[in-house]
């Protein structure tokens, strides 16, 4: 088809293209150029830093070849690694020490529950036998003295307390009458029916040991003092000669205890201006379980231990009650005056021979038990 297009159209379009290809053959050279700059400026830099950089490293190289400095660094080092080490060693020691108190801790735990396990075993073992095989309190006195390792035949209970007392507890207002704190008493029966050679825990109250020793007397299933002989030295208390003649009869072991025991009332009388206790009131206080008949046994001490007899294992005792009742003092729930004395009046009639008998036995203590080993204390 012919071309429709003027001649006037076709020389413009001609003069635009080759206009066109000039200009892009000048925007080539132009960009051409301008990389060829930007590449040498690149090659340029990247070399005057590569520069600077070895520089540096040579600067710092020959500065670490220079003795001073490679002894300065050496000491640094050396000054890091012993700080180091002594951070570890810290850590260390820090973390033993938190070991040991840990393991201490433990010991003790082990040590308390175990105390506390012996003490329920030990229950149960009095429960279903009656008593047990260390217990002091409801024992026969000779079985007691028999098992301790001791010089005289005295319950080494009874030394210990007197000791105490001797040392510490003598000017103690109404000693031998105040009935002294359960609770305390309750801790020191467990500790004697565990270790009948046990000493008396520092501090105690006085009162509460010469409680303490009333409780022991009054547990024993027979009186120092024996059913047997109740009535002769009953008759005999007007006479000093009589009253010597029939407690050389006793055993041995009734005999010597009943003298350290009056030989300890007699220093407490000595005292008397200062604990209100005078031989009269003393006898009155410990007539009733130092002697008694069979019918007037001092059963009102009863209410101060826990009755065997609560026990789910009664029906299995065997042993009589009278000698399993004397180990363990009252609940604690039961409302009694920690602090109260102990009744006297209990509905049964004073004893007041028995009561002249042992004022007799502490007012001529020298002359009544003149062939025994006389108890002294410094």
């Amino acid at each position: 088809m012919p071309s429709i297009m003027s001649p006037q159209w076709q020389d413009k379009a001609a003069g635009f293209l080759s206009s066109s290809g000039v200009k892009l053959k000048e925007a080539k050279e132009s960009a051409g150029t301008f990389v060829g700059e930007v590449t040498k400026d690149t090659k340029s830099n990247v070399s005057e830093v590569a520069g600077r950089v070895g520089s540096m490293v040579k600067s710092r190289w020959a500065l670490l070849q220079q003795p001073s400095t490679r002894h300065a660094v050496q000491d640094r080092l050396i000054s890091a690694a012993a700080t180091t080490g002594t951070l570890l060693r810290r850590g260390f020691s820090g973390t033993k020490d938190k070991v040991v108190v840990g393991k201490s801790k433990v010991e003790e735990v082990a040590k308390i529950t175990a105390q506390k396990s012996k003490t329920i075993l030990t229950d149960i073992e009095r429960w279903q036998k009656g008593v047990a095989s260390t217990d002091v309190f409801g024992v026969p006195i000779e079985v007691t003295v028999q098992r301790q390792d001791y010089c005289k035949p005295i319950p080494q209970i009874l030394v210990n307390c007197a000791d105490y007392l001797i040392v510490s507890g003598l000017n103690s207002p109404y000693l031998f009458k105040s009935g002294g704190n359960k609770r305390v008493i309750q801790q020191l029966v467990s500790l004697y029916n565990q270790d009948c050679t046990a000493s008396v825990p520092e501090g105690t109250n006085p009162i509460d040991v010469a409680a303490l020793v009333k409780y022991y007397l009054a547990s024993l299933p027979e009186p120092l003092i024996t059913l047997e002989l109740y009535n002769e030295i009953r008759g005999a208390r007007s006479s000093i000669y009589s009253t010597r003649n029939i407690l050389k009869r006793l055993s041995s072991v009734n005999y010597m205890t009943l003298e350290f025991i009056t030989a300890l009332l007699l220093r407490v009388s000595q005292k008397s201006l200062l604990n209100k206790m005078d031989a009269r009131t003393l006898a009155i206080e410990m007539a009733p379980v130092i002697m008694w008949q069979k019918e007037s046994r001092p059963e009102f001490y009863r209410q101060y231990w826990n009755q065997m007899s609560k026990s789910p294992s009664e029906k299995s005792v065997d042993t009589p009650i009278d000698n399993t009742a004397w180990d363990m003092l009252a609940d604690d729930d039961e409302a009694i005056d920690a602090s109260s004395p102990i009744p006297l009046d209990d509905g049964t009639p004073v004893d007041f021979g028995a009561i002249e008998v042992i004022q007799l036995l502490v007012e001529h203590h020298n002359a009544i038990f003149t062939d025994a080993n006389e108890t002294v204390w410094k």
